[in-house]
Order: structure tokens, then C-alpha cells, then sequence
């Protein structure tokens, strides 16, 4: 008995060494880091896995988040260039890089990470006109990350992200604009019902003047073909007249037999409106032959008569 009881404080104290040491056993997550210190003073950084804490001197200061965080701030209020006072607020996404120097940089960061952005918010929309604070969304993001990043490189933070989330006007400028786009949007109707109006007659205009110019070209068509009609039947006329005069020369005619077609043309154009007509003197000398000619068959019928 007095032999086990001997072994108790062993057994005692090796259930304590064991109970501290699973006590000190850390796993550290992903995406985690630990800040350690000894005796107050900073140690290490421990990252993903297991790692073991001395009892009584070591100590965990400070657990970090490696994920991009995100902080959205309270609006804001600001004075623009034309002395306007809105209203802002922002929202950051930003990455703790340095687990140390966030721990030890700054006192409560995300706090000073307000602050700032507050006064760098003041800072650019003091320079700007209302108009182009709210136009110039994209511009503003810029600058506040640009400054922001810098600045907080001392507390192991980068800032990836800003964005405006809303850019409130005093409610009299508010009602100004409401008004001012409501103009605007009537403006552009009275210009898209003109430019439909414009485009309406524009497209009956071109009816009516397409309509005309098949009409002129239906008319000069049939003219077309009305003078080739002429002239073809010119032609054939010339062609049946040539052909005659052929066969006439063909046929050698006397003086007698020419002078007779010549009678003839003249009878043709005695029939015209011409009031005047001069007739060549032989044509005249056998006129005279071929009245002579009549009257000798006249008084022939008349001696068979008697």
C-alpha cells in the first residue's frame, strides 16, 4: 500500500505536465495567423498547422483574419467647391498583409481607416463641383484607394477596393435636379417625336418624288416608242419610195412618163395647205401636152358619137 501511495504525486504531476501541454496545443486555421508574444514581447507570427505555446511565457497577443474584410462607414458629411453639403458614405474592402504591424501599427485600425477616409473624402470633394461629384464616381474611388493604400502600408493593411455607396444632396438641390431631369427627358421627347415627324415626311417626300419619276419615265417611254413607231414608219415609207424610184430607173421611163409622176407629186401637194406653189417651166410645157392630149380624145369620142 505504502508503495503505490508513493507513486501518486508522480502520477499527479505527469496528469498535470499532460493537462498543460494539451492546454498549449494550438492548430492554427487557414486563412488565420496567430500573433505570439513571450513575456510580453512580440515572438513570432504562427501560420497554418500545429504549433505548441510554452506555458506561463508565451501567449497568443492577437488572431487575424487573412480574408479581404470589408467595413462600410457611416455617411459622411461634405462641403463640394460650390460650397454644397452632401452627404456620403463609403465602403472599403481591404486585406490585412502584415499580421504584426497590424497588431502593433495602429490602435484599433479599422477606426483609423474611417477617420482617414473621412478627411481624404473631404479633401477631393472640396476641389469638385456638385456636378462632377456625381459624375466623377469612378475618378473619387480612385483617389480615396490610392491615398488609403499608401497610408496604411505602416499598419500591414492594403486596401483593394473603395466605392461610394450613395451621394445625398441637401432635398432643395435634390428637387432641382428631379425637375431639371424631367425637362431634360421632355426635351428629348419633343426632339424624338420631330426627328419621327421629320423622318415621316422626309420618307412621304421621297414617295411622292420616286412616284414622279416613274411617271416621267412611263411618259418618256411611251414617247420613245411613239418616235421609234414614226420613224419606222418613215423609214418604210423612204424604203417603199426607194424601192419605187428602183424600179422606175429600172425600167427607164421617158421624159413624158417622169413629167407625169412629177404632175402627180404636184396634185399631192396642191391638196396640202401650201397657198403658193411655183411649178418649173417644163412641167408647165407638159401640162400644155397633156391638155392638148385630152382635148384630141375628147374630140375623138365625139366624132365615134356622131
Amino acid at each position: 500500500m505504502m508503495d503505490v501511495l508513493k507513486w501518486v504525486p508522480l502520477l499527479i504531476l505527469v496528469v498535470l505536465i499532460l493537462i498543460l501541454l494539451i492546454g498549449n496545443i494550438v492548430i492554427v486555421q487557414q486563412s488565420k495567423a496567430y500573433v505570439v508574444e513571450r513575456l510580453g514581447a512580440f515572438r513570432t507570427v504562427w501560420g497554418v498547422g500545429l504549433h505548441l505555446k510554452v506555458p506561463f511565457v508565451e501567449r497568443v497577443a492577437k488572431k487575424v483574419s487573412l480574408k479581404e474584410q470589408v467595413a462600410d462607414f457611416a455617411p459622411q458629411p461634405v462641403i463640394t467647391k460650390d460650397n454644397v453639403t452632401m452627404q456620403i458614405d463609403t465602403v472599403i474592402y481591404f486585406q490585412i498583409t502584415d499580421p504584426k504591424l497590424y497588431t502593433y501599427g495602429v490602435e484599433r485600425p479599422i477606426s483609423a481607416i474611417e477617420n482617414l477616409t473621412a478627411t481624404t473624402l473631404r479633401n477631393i470633394i472640396g476641389d469638385l463641383e456638385l456636378d462632377h461629384t456625381l459624375t466623377s464616381r469612378d475618378v473619387i474611388n480612385t483617389k480615396i484607394r490610392v491615398i488609403l493604400d499608401e497610408a496604411t502600408d505602416a499598419w500591414g493593411i492594403k486596401v483593394n477596393r473603395v466605392e461610394l455607396k450613395n451621394i445625398l444632396p441637401p432635398p432643395e438641390i435634390q428637387d432641382a435636379m428631379e425637375k431639371q431631369m424631367k425637362a431634360e427627358r421632355e426635351r428629348r421627347a419633343k426632339i424624338l417625336d420631330a426627328e419621327g415627324a421629320k423622318r415621316s415626311e422626309i420618307l412621304v417626300a421621297e414617295g411622292h418624288k420616286e412616284a414622279a419619276i416613274l411617271r416621267a419615265d412611263a411618259m418618256k417611254e411611251t414617247k420613245i416608242r411613239e418616235a421609234q413607231g414614226e420613224a419606222e414608219a418613215i423609214r418604210s415609207v423612204q424604203q417603199a419610195y426607194a424601192d419605187s424610184l428602183k424600179l422606175l430607173n429600172e425600167a427607164k421611163p421617158t421624159d413624158r412618163v417622169i413629167a407625169l409622176k412629177s404632175l402627180e407629186a404636184f396634185q399631192k401637194a396642191a391638196d396640202g395647205k401650201a397657198t403658193k406653189i411655183i411649178i418649173p417651166s417644163e412641167i408647165q410645157s407638159m401640162a400644155g401636152l397633156a391638155a392638148s392630149v385630152k382635148e384630141l380624145f375628147v374630140d375623138g369620142n365625139i366624132s365615134d358619137q356622131q
